[in-house]
């Protein structure tokens, strides 16, 4: 079964779309999608580096995306403003590694299948990595819920309950980092940020409770990439971009319903 590209590119983006749902969730919540844009802008550094060392992808873009957070998290302390430092490193780290990939000599490259994704191009032993970073992004988020949970809501209340909310979210740019080092071959790093939060906001409208929002989140970017890869298939469109086309449209489809109800 996995020697067929569209099953192995199917499994793929299904075990991505697993990872982002409860991280995505969290990431709304939190009013942190330009954190995750920067954590993902910083892969392509990885990227570099890890060819330049002849590392694995998945460990290099893992280190700079953990260097990445502990380091925003070290200048935001300083009085830095977020958006302002964000905006500096995301941007910053994106063009270092594009320079760093041309200094690689005798090392052939498809930078588009960084930036943009080539999941039609996963092999078994990345399939392999991605459902094993996507089962411990699962079970992080799935161990320390509660935890995330009220650090989320209300540092006060986390803080009287024993919950170290810096330690949480720690917990979350460790789980950041697994997922943008996983989904880096399926979408990209341009297009890692989309994932983790159009599925997330899109299941806003149609959840009461947390619980419900990851789960439904999942359900959106599962179809996503069903829809987005068939879609691509059909009419030759770019596999990764097709399939944030599909979650962009789940997500039109959501702020319609809202708006209707919103009129009832």
């Amino acid at each position: 079964m996995l020697d067929d590209f569209l099953v192995r590119a199917n499994l793929a983006g299904i075990g991505v779309a697993f990872a982002a749902a409860p991280l995505g969730c969290f990431v709304v919540w939190r009013r942190m999608a330009y954190f995750g844009d920067a954590t993902a802008h910083a892969a392509i550094l990885g990227v570099a580096l890890s060819l330049a060392f002849s590392l694995s992808i998945f460990i290099g873009t893992v280190i700079v995306a953990l260097l990445m957070a502990f380091t925003v998290s070290l200048l935001s302390d300083r009085g830095y403003a977020m958006d302002t430092l964000l905006g500096v490193l995301a941007h910053s780290t994106l063009a270092f590694g594009l320079v760093a990939v041309s200094f690689l000599s005798g090392i052939r490259i498809d930078l588009m299948a960084y930036l943009f994704g080539d999941i039609l191009a996963v092999s078994r032993s990345d399939l392999g990595v991605i459902w094993i970073g996507a089962g411990l992004v699962v079970a992080l988020v799935a161990w320390r819920w509660t935890a995330l949970l009220t650090s989320t809501l209300n540092e006060d209340l986390a803080h009287a309950g024993g919950i170290d909310p810096k330690r949480e979210k720690i917990v979350l740019t460790c789980a950041l980092a697994i997922t943008v080092a996983v989904s880096i071959k399926v979408v990209g790093v341009l297009l890692i940020a989309a994932m983790l939060i159009i599925p997330a906001a899109a299941a806003r409208v149609f959840s009461k409770t947390p619980e419900r929002m990851v789960l439904v989140a999942g359900a959106i970017g599962t179809l996503s990439v069903l829809v987005g890869l068939r879609v691509a298939y059909i009419i030759d469109t770019p596999a990764g971009p097709s399939i944030v086309c599909v979650a962009a449209l789940a997500f039109l489809l959501s702020s319609v319903t809202k708006g209707l109800s919103t009129k009832e």
